[in-house]
């Protein structure tokens, strides 16, 4: 019987309203100033922060050269290398503010996180007045009130709209309005430079002191010393032998009797070896690092363009999980950790996935959701835990190009504690060749594949009980669930 999620014809119309406004932004300047600015701070949010300098970077040098190359001299080399240096200047300063935005909001709590983008806007747009490749009229109040209306509004998404935040963020959202409305009203107006002067000066020295503040502030994070019940439950994937803490000069780290080491690298331990990147394991965890970042936006943006609703869609089998307070819960392959949101408040979590850039995000989210969880860095097919050492074992999204599927579904098990019931779940052959075919980041992944998506029954083994197949949104989804027989059974 197949489970059934409803689309939504207003979230389907508000999507589109607000994408024809983005797509406007890139032919009318007075949105692009609003639109183009929250696209930047929302895509250096999603990136690394020298991979996001650098994709910014040329995303903004570039088509200045593109489509200003009139401008360049032509009376000689120097004055055109003049020109080119200037250009590039003015492309590296206008990307320092998302840079240092980047760098400072996530140490930042709450709503001060907004903060950062708009300061250094101002002061970057100073400099760039005082070395003459600006104009006098986005300095001041203006420049900071559009830079932080953009920071706002990616703060809200990130936050997704939860009812005090978005009341106090949307406050802001109107002044920012009111700001850009005001910037283009007065462009003809002269502009009190002093008061420009004292304005960025001011705005410099706030961003100094909240970097600075952020630099120190202390991130609280449990060192895995301090989790002896977990430690207990670890065992190496390759050797089985129980695992133990050892610290040497303020790094930890996993240690087998034998001698394995297993790093822990900002707070994940990791378990994997090169051969565990080969074949499709490889393959798609490539696709992984290069969209880990953008992957949870992507994929609300696509549902919000079909009408989708993501919570609706995602508790359609997560309700399947006999999950209760107090529980141990592994989630295979856990990505961004999105499934953890719908999971009863008060489960101890755990999440392997083979991907840092996707356990990276989701310790973002976790940050963001205030929920704590143990994350690994391994592969599903060799799992580092103990047997029956879960409550609840579950695996939602890649098992479909695993290298070994059958191998995973049996560590799921092996690792369960009996009488459990375990879930898998992810998309079919229709959805793939309907969706990430079609895709352009997507599509060289996955057109002319040599196997095909196949939903993984038949490799549940016999001896599993209640074995159940069912399917969501048509057909494009399928959830499978079954039991671990009980002791003795």
């Amino acid at each position: 019987m197949p489970a059934i999620v409803k689309s939504s014809r207003r979230v389907q119309i508000v999507a589109w309203a607000v994408a024809s406004l983005f797509v406007l932004g890139f032919f009318f300047n007075p949105v692009g100033v609003w639109t183009g600015t929250i696209l930047g701070a929302w895509f250096v949010g999603t990136q690394k922060p020298r991979r996001g300098f650098l994709w910014m970077f040329a995303i903004s040098f570039i088509p200045s050269l593109i489509f200003g190359w009139r401008k360049i001299p032509l009376t000689g080399p120097e004055q055109a290398l003049h020109y080119l240096g200037w250009t590039l200047l003015a492309a590296v300063l206008g990307v320092l503010p998302f840079t240092f935005h980047r760098l400072v909001s996530v140490r930042l709590p709450g709503f001060l996180s907004t903060l950062p983008l708009p300061l250094a806007a101002v002061a970057i747009s100073a400099l760039l007045m005082a070395l003459h490749i600006g104009a006098a009229s986005v300095i001041g109040p203006s420049t900071f009130l559009i830079f932080w209306f953009a920071a706002t509004v990616v703060w809200l998404w990130n936050q997704e709209s939860h009812a005090t935040e978005f009341v106090f963020g949307a406050g802001v959202i109107a002044v920012g309005g009111f700001g850009l409305f005001r910037h283009y009203s007065d462009v003809a107006l002269p502009v009190n430079l002093l008061t420009g002067a004292a304005f960025s000066w001011i705005c410099l020295g706030v961003a100094l002191f909240l970097s600075v503040w952020a630099l120190f502030r202390p991130i609280k994070q449990r060192t895995w010393a301090e989790r002896p019940q977990t430690i207990s439950r670890l065992q190496s994937p390759f050797t089985h032998e129980p695992l133990h803490v050892v610290s040497e000069q303020g790094r930890e780290a996993l240690v087998s009797s034998s001698g394995e080491r297993f790093p822990i690298r900002d707070g994940i331990p990791v378990f994997l070896k090169p051969e565990d990147l080969t074949g499709d394991n490889g393959k798609y965890n490539h696709l992984y690092e290069t969209i880990g970042g953008f992957y949870d936006d992507t994929q609300r943006v696509a549902g919000a363009f079909k009408g989708l609703d993501r919570d609706e869609y995602f508790l359609a089998y997560m309700r399947m999980l006999e999950a209760k307070p107090g529980d141990l819960v592994l989630e295979t392959s856990v990505g961004t950790g999105l499934s953890f949101k719908y999971l009863p408040r008060g489960v101890k979590l755990s999440g392997l996935d083979l991907s840092p850039e996707m356990l990276a995000n989701c310790q973002v989210n976790l940050r963001r959701w205030k929920m704590e969880a143990d994350l690994y860095l391994g592969n599903a097919e060799n799992l580092p835990f103990a047997d029956s050492s879960f409550d609840v074992v579950f695996h939602v999204g890649g098992i479909s190009f695993f290298n070994d599927q059958a191998k995973a579904i049996r560590e799921m098990i092996r690792v369960a504690k009996p009488g459990s019931l375990l879930l898998i779940s992810d998309e079919t052959e229709e959805y793939a060749k309907a969706t990430y075919e079609k895709i352009p980041i997507t599509s060289s992944y996955y057109k002319n594949r040599q196997t095909t998506v196949k939903i993984p029954i038949d490799l549940v083994p016999h001896e599993m009980q209640e074995i159940h197949l069912e399917m969501i949104k048509g057909g494009l989804f399928y959830a499978l669930t079954f039991r671990k027989p009980p002791a003795g059974k």
